[in-house]
């Protein structure tokens, strides 16, 4: 007998790219199901069709990322247009039995419920609370807004199985969604420790400065970026520290901005944009900070998100300084100085107080690392994905 067919379909990410699915894709794998992905195909994967350890990955063209409200639209738009054609040509080669779909957008349902009639079930993996990203990107709730809730309570209503990152969005599963408790499973989006490389500190990293901060992450408009380098201006300008330099490790819509607002703040030789890296420069230059932040703002999406980047730095034993959110604090603890009110200075104090004390961040660091290696790595928390997979064979 053939085992059973999942289909895996992302919007916003490329796979393996991906790191939560391709967890996921892996561990489904590993439970002994067929797995295919539909996804956006991005620079770095250039194919339309590829097989990864058994896995068939369908790509699709993606002509727009948004960085404005149109953008935002068309690239939803062409997306669920693409979803719905690759999954018709994935069915007809393999019947698969269940769509287990990773948001935003929350599109897919409209996917789902017409192959429900055909006994397929519907896991809705809720990796961002679309409405409140929304305001956080564009700083309004209008009628997209209230689209984008109704997509969402629709979403939560056509999936069998609802898959939660923390608590939080569990809480909006049950009351905004009016789901079971039965039907919602954490999956925390913990590392694979197994794909960690423990690179050792470079000295190069700092190009010759004292110490070396670092932020890894989307470069977007609701990052926080912007907020990072007025503290760096803060410490530079005001503090008068010549001695840190910030790297800031990833890419996005906003990157070429941001390079240029650090160059009219005239702090730019005080902070690298480096882009993406490969991993192992990613994990060296981890390895090599004194301390690792998350400039975010706290506000409705980032007080309830669980932010990958956080557990990135508490696997490296890297003390975090970040605005106080309360899924940062039950995510990050102790490992952690948690910046109140959304004080740019304050959030520049903190990280000189941190710098200045090398004990206090080995203390975090130490906890930050013991933390995900107790509790949130990824081999702890794919028994919760097992058994969300298990709940839709006896319903």
């Amino acid at each position: 007998m053939r085992s059973k067919h999942i289909l895996f379909i992302v919007e916003n990410n490329s796979v393996p790219g991906d790191v939560r699915v391709w967890n996921e894709v892996r561990a489904a794998k590993e439970f002994g199901y067929e797995v295919s992905v539909i996804c956006p195909k991005r620079e770095k994967t250039p194919k339309l069709y590829e097989r990864i350890e058994g896995v068939h990955i369908y790509r699709h063209f993606c002509p727009v990322e948004a960085g404005r409200t149109l953008a935002f639209l068309v690239e939803y738009a062409n997306a669920v247009v693409w979803e719905f054609l690759l999954s018709v040509y994935v069915y007809f080669r393999r019947r698969f039995h269940i769509i287990h779909s990773a948001n935003p957008p929350d599109m897919v349902f409209l996917i789902a419920v017409l192959y429900k009639v055909l006994g397929v079930r519907y896991v809705f993996d809720h990796h961002d609370i679309s409405p409140e990203n929304y305001v956080a990107k564009f700083g309004r709730k209008d009628f997209i807004y209230s689209i984008l809730l109704l997509m969402e309570r629709l979403t939560f209503k056509v999936a069998d199985v609802v898959i939660s990152t923390n608590e939080s969005y569990k809480k909006i599963a049950l009351e905004r969604g009016s789901k079971i408790s039965g039907e919602v499973f954490v999956v925390r989006n913990g590392p694979n420790l197994k794909n960690v490389i423990r690179m050792p500190p470079s000295a190069k990293r700092k190009q010759g400065f004292a110490y070396l901060v670092v932020y890894v992450g989307t470069i977007g408009n609701q990052e926080g970026i912007d907020h990072l380098l007025n503290a760096v201006k803060y410490i530079v300008r005001t503090k008068r520290r010549n001695d840190i330099k910030f790297t800031i490790v990833g890419a996005g819509t906003h990157w070429s901005s941001l390079v240029s607002l650090s160059r009219e703040m005239q702090i730019d030789q005080f902070v690298e944009f480096s882009g993406y890296v490969p991993y192992e420069d990613f994990y060296e230059i981890i390895a090599s900070s004194d301390l690792c932040v998350n400039p975010e703002h706290r506000n409705d999406f980032t007080d309830k998100s669980t932010m990958i980047k956080i557990m990135d730095y508490m696997t490296f034993g890297k003390p975090i300084v970040m605005f106080e959110t309360m899924e940062g604090r039950v995510t990050a603890g102790d490992s952690a100085w948690y910046v109140k009110d959304n004080n740019d200075d304050d959030f520049a104090e903190a990280i000189l107080m941190l710098l200045q004390d090398e004990g206090k961040r080995k203390i975090m660091g130490d906890f930050g690392r013991r933390r995900v290696e107790e509790c949130l790595q990824w081999d702890r928390q794919k028994d919760n994905l097992k058994q969300a997979y298990q709940y839709l064979e006896v319903i």
